[in-house]
């Protein structure tokens, strides 16, 4: 047969297959995207489009309307509801799919913290949110957290929110996202204080409209940031928020938390500042970036406590928020940065080490109030960004809404998961969120489908969806057999050409269940990040001992000595000899020397 097949983070190619050749294939190192990404300007502009007033804020990218076409999507404005502003209640730009927009405003209310899911289960997007200003006279927005009902349309949205903010929460809340924290399949939610002294509130959803807080880190100061994601790779979503009493709290299945900042800098008085989760070394565990004295800073959790991962990165700066995302495509995640309206990119490596990866340069700003990724508004293939920054001088401050676009123009159309990114544990029964980035050729609408295998990169395929608009997108009620090997396959498919990308592999387990945490790497580890290799090979290590000179070499199967490099966390080989002669196909052996007692061993496939 002919397929159009995408491996993980790689380009796509032609071939005659058979489903072994294809399993091979989804694991291939095929080609690398360029080193450095640039982004142009595609906000919301004219007089359909009311000017900002100012104030903190958060934006989320999704597919609002079902249409196919990235959204923004917020909640009023500094002065809601309507003094001294035209932004109010739910604020939603919806994307053209080529960089243009149409406003979309429902209520009077604002100005807060926004997570968009489908909560009630329904197949259209809802929003959950925080605020400040719970001034409206109706249902819709007045209490400081509630949830809203989408109808597909993103211009009307019904209350949903019985319970909510009923624990003590006295005057602001901001930061929120959706996640499935006890693993009942319904998205419940958490939402972090705006300022003092509200904390951190986590609700779980009832199913019928009604929520009850399951666990609260109450008092202390806060930054107006949370999000959501799996740290210690048990499949029980954890939180991350900047908050005085911490940072990082493990979640236990069934809506309950304690806390895990061991290594992490101090919170100090109102909380760590630019948090994002991703996973860095795609160990299956969501990892931290945030700022530290201006500069950006990523860590990784090691079982029981955190690492700093941060080689590469500027040690200090004016950066105010972080995010991590697979901005080039290449299969590893990337850190984005923002310093009052300069987007810095810095390319990860798959083991913590960072390299220049381009940017964008906004109108020079005082203060920077939200930023995210994720969303794709032209299907060009890559994420582009949406942020909030404030500009001009006392007593003028203005906030300013920008969307800034990846500008490169596709030669070919691909889809790339962005995740699952492999080694993630999931919970039959759990909703997850699945995302990925595609890219098309001309305007013509496209369309997904998505499949599980349980048994390996090679099927047999079980659908999942099919004909979804490709809103890059689409929330699971996780379903298939306990095991180790499964995989997702989502094929595009635009003017009669399917092209396919298959996930690497991650876990399920029964519902009900959950994993022992991630245990910390134990000695010396080398670990092979790309493995068929292609152009080059990157290598991960960890236990390295202090100080400690050591080397890895390459040998052949036979034994001889190919090449020496220097040990670090992160290696790459070019698939030279120590001659500059390029190594012929095969298999080759990696060894770590000089490490003390220890002993580290991997083997490598090199494909021509």
């Amino acid at each position: 047969m002919h397929a159009r097949v995408w491996a993980p983070g790689r380009p796509a190619f032609t071939l005659r297959a058979t489903g072994a050749l294809l399993a091979l294939v989804a694991l291939a190192a095929l080609a690398h995207a360029p080193l450095a990404l640039t982004y142009v300007d595609s906000s919301p502009v004219g007089a359909s489009f009311p000017e900002w007033e100012g104030g903190d804020t958060e934006l989320a990218f999704a597919d609002l309307n079902g249409d196919g076409h990235a959204d923004v999507v917020t909640i009023g404005d500094h002065s809601s509801p309507y003094i001294g502003t035209g932004l109010h209640g739910v604020i939603a730009y919806l994307g053209d799919g080529a960089g243009g927009w149409t406003l979309r405003m429902t209520g009077n209310f604002g100005y807060g913290g926004i997570a968009v899911g489908d909560a009630n289960g329904d197949g259209f997007m809802d929003v959950g949110y925080g605020m400040h200003h719970d001034y409206s006279s109706t249902d819709l927005g007045d209490q400081l957290i509630e949830v809203a009902l989408g109808d597909g349309t993103a211009a009307s949205w019904t209350p949903w929110d019985d319970g909510l903010a009923t624990n003590g929460e006295s005057w602001g809340m901001f930061a929120t996202d959706f996640a499935d924290f006890d693993l009942d399949g319904r998205l419940d939610l958490a939402s972090n204080s705006f300022g003092c002294c509200n904390g951190v509130h986590v609700y779980l959803n009832g199913g019928d409209g009604s929520w009850a807080q399951s666990w609260a880190s109450a008092g202390g100061n806060s930054r107006s940031l949370l999000v959501a994601g799996d740290v210690n790779g048990d499949g029980a979503p954890d939180i991350a928020a900047s908050q005085q009493s911490g940072t990082i709290w493990l979640g236990d299945g069934a809506g309950g938390f304690t806390a895990a900042n061991a290594g992490l800098p101090p919170a100090g008085n109102i909380g760590l500042r630019g948090i994002a989760l991703g996973d860095v070394d795609g160990d299956g565990c969501a990892d931290l970036a945030c700022v530290q004295s201006g500069g950006p800073r990523v860590y990784l959790w090691r079982g029981d406590h955190w690492e700093s991962a941060s080689t590469g990165l500027p040690a200090s700066g004016s950066y105010s928020h972080t995010q991590l995302w697979d901005f080039d495509l290449d299969g590893f995640v990337d850190l984005a940065a923002l310093a009052n309206g300069t987007g810095t990119l810095w390319r990860g490596d798959g083991a913590g080490g960072w390299s220049a990866g381009g940017g964008f340069a906004a109108p020079i700003a005082v203060d920077t109030q939200a930023f995210t990724t994720g969303g794709d508004v032209d299907h060009n293939g890559h994420p582009d960004f949406a942020f909030v920054q404030e500009q001009g001088s006392w007593p003028n401050y203005q906030n300013h809404f920008y969307v800034y676009r990846e500008s490169s123009t596709p030669t070919a159309r691909r889809v790339v998961w962005q995740y699952p990114r492999g080694s993630e544990t999931w919970v039959v029964g759990s909703a997850q969120t699945l995302r990925w980035s595609a890219a098309w050729l001309g305007p013509a609408p496209a369309s997904v489908a998505l499949e599980l295998s349980t048994s390996g990169p090679g099927g047999p395929w079980q659908p999942l969806a099919a004909s979804l608009a490709d809103g890059g997108h689409w929330q699971w009620t996780v379903s298939g057999e306990a095991t180790s090997r499964a995989h997702l396959r989502a094929t595009l498919t635009q003017d009669g050409e399917s092209v396919s990308a298959v996930s690497r592999a991650f876990r399920i387990l029964p519902g009900g269940a959950t994993a022992a945490p991630a245990a910390p790497p134990a000695g010396l580890a080398l670990r092979v990040l790309e493995n068929p290799a292609l152009g080059q090979a990157r290598f991960a290590i960890t236990g390295l001992p202090t100080g400690a000179q050591a080397r890895l070499a390459i040998f052949g199967v036979d034994g001889r000595r190919l090449i020496s490099l220097p040990a670090a966390s992160a290696v790459r080989w070019d698939l030279r000899d120590a001659a500059g002669r390029r190594v012929p196909a095969g298999v080759y052996l990696a060894r770590v020397e000089g490490a003390g007692q220890a002993a580290a061993r991997a083997s490598v496939l090199v494909l021509r």
